[in-house]
């Protein structure tokens, strides 16, 4: 079962290889720190997670690298507006990107760098760049000649002469350094200082870098030359990721990327999500209404370089599925001890995890893998239906255990975990199994002596801790938590 992708630069699916053997290099564009994360943070964010998870599932060592964009004109402008520090904002910032992944199930980067924590490495590139006769200086700013790589739009497939013929009539307007460029496609690699910003000394006077340059730096000092994957949302397609294989390549002749991987965008109820249409939603805001398993599921379950629209209705359905899915992953917890599970771990069900696997490999297509988990939660639901209302179960103790092993190893490859520990509040908010057997025994002696309100009492007292009564045939009267 080989896996293959979709690579962005060739327009087409492509076997994965990788190359160092059995390990791989990744890298993710990660979020500019002025704002809270948005909805389009949280897509990237978990398809990127789970692409991780499923390289390591499969045996590769992933270093798997996220950065943060702390130098940008929106973090100057929010601290102008707060009168505090560019440097404030992007912690505080930066403190709420993590509570909100934590939240999702995101798992941390292996290393987090900084535009800030690489000026050196930044530098370099550009003076590199500048040798090479790619980059020249003007009034202070250092700008990418573009004409001069010949490959310039090979990832987004436009073409330079349809740019340039694009910012005709209407680039000095729009554009207030057009007058310092050679070429209205040119691009910052440095700008010079201004009154009242962040500056840095560099060999051009003191400034602040590109946007662009920063991943091109990033990427060159802790992952190397050329990496595996370089990933992030399908809007940084142009300028962003064509702007970095010009910068990167130009220098160093080789590939930045053996593989460039774009998720798809999102929308709210329908349109583009923006602050101007009012239906911008924060993580923060769409968790106060959906859990954040949910919110994993939902996404998951879209092909990643597909649209996904985000309405309530959606998430309501997903959070539907969600509850299906933990059913499945507590069975275990529940009943275990019930049905004997042993303590020695099961084998995964070959047939499950070779669908699964079958179905990811097509281009991290998740949504076939949770179609498998889905079966197994559905089989696992209808045995416990029937331990709740028969006391017992049509398959084998040793057959459910490694169905309910193999759904816990396959969500895990997901990320989507039920924490045994939501069971416990079921039993602990006032009554353990003896105090309800004693209560539903009363419950019974009431009944035998026609005191029906009592009887009433009793199973509500019961429903209010979660409990739910099954009467029988014969006076056997069953219970399980709701």
């Amino acid at each position: 079962m080989t896996l293959t992708v979709y690579n962005t630069l060739t327009r087409k699916k492509e076997p994965f290889t990788t190359i160092e053997k059995d390990t791989v290099k990744m890298y993710c564009c990660g979020i500019t720190t002025y704002d809270y994360c948005h909805l389009g943070h949280a897509r990237t964010c978990i398809v990127w997670d789970v692409v991780r998870h499923y390289l390591q599932w499969c045996g590769y060592t992933v270093t798997y690298i996220q950065n943060f964009t702390d130098i940008d004109d929106k973090i100057l402008n929010r601290a102008r507006r707060e009168k505090t520090t560019m440097e404030a904002v992007s912690e505080r910032f930066i403190e709420a990107y993590f509570e909100d992944m934590e939240r999702l199930g995101v798992q941390k980067a292996d290393a987090y760098p900084r535009a800030t924590h690489t000026l050196k490495g930044i530098q370099r590139l550009v003076s590199e760049l500048e040798t090479k006769g790619y980059a020249y200086a003007s009034q202070g700013d250092v700008y990418y000649d573009v004409g001069r790589f010949k490959e310039y739009g090979k990832l987004s497939g436009r073409k330079l002469e349809d740019l340039q013929a694009g910012a005709s009539g209407r680039v000095v307007v729009e554009d207030p350094e057009a007058s310092k460029k050679k070429d209205a496609a040119d691009f910052a690699l440095w700008k010079g200082a201004k009154p009242g910003e962040p500056a840095w000394d560099s060999p051009w006077g003191k400034g602040r870098p590109g946007w662009h340059i920063e991943c091109s730096a990033m990427v060159r000092e802790i992952l190397g030359e050329s990496i595996d994957i370089h990933a992030g949302g399908s809007d940084l397609i142009f300028p962003h990721h064509e702007n970095e294989i010009a910068q990167s390549e130009a220098v160093t002749g080789k590939a930045l990327a053996s593989y460039w991987l774009h998720n798809g965008m999102v929308k709210v109820s329908g349109e583009k999500m923006s602050k101007s249409l009012g239906n911008f939603t924060t993580i923060r805001e769409l968790l106060e209404k959906f859990e954040p398993m949910a919110v994993r599921l939902f996404i998951l379950q879209a092909h990643y370089r597909k649209p996904v629209d985000f309405t309530d209705e959606a998430l309501a359905a997903a959070t539907n599925g969600w509850h299906t899915l933990s059913e499945g992953l507590l069975f275990g917890f529940e009943y275990g001890s019930k049905l004997g599970f042993k303590r020695d771990l099961p084998e995964l069900l070959p047939e499950f995890v070779q669908r699964f696997q079958e179905a990811v490999n097509d281009d991290f297509n998740f949504a076939g893998g949770l179609a498998v988990l889905f079966e197994i939660a559905k089989d696992l639901r209808k045995e416990r239906n029937l331990l709740v209302h028969q006391g017992n179960t049509e398959t084998s103790s040793e057959l459910l255990q490694k169905q309910w092993y193999t759904l816990r190893s396959l969500a895990h490859v997901l990320g989507l975990e039920a924490d045994e520990n939501q069971l416990k509040p079921r039993e602990s908010n006032g009554l353990d199994d003896t105090e309800i057997e004693t209560l539903i025994e009363q419950r019974k002696e009431a009944r035998k002596n026609k005191n029906f309100t009592e009887s009433d009492r009793i199973r509500d007292q019961l429903k209010e801790q979660g409990i739910v009564l099954v009467d029988k045939a014969a006076g056997v009267t069953t219970w399980h938590h709701n």
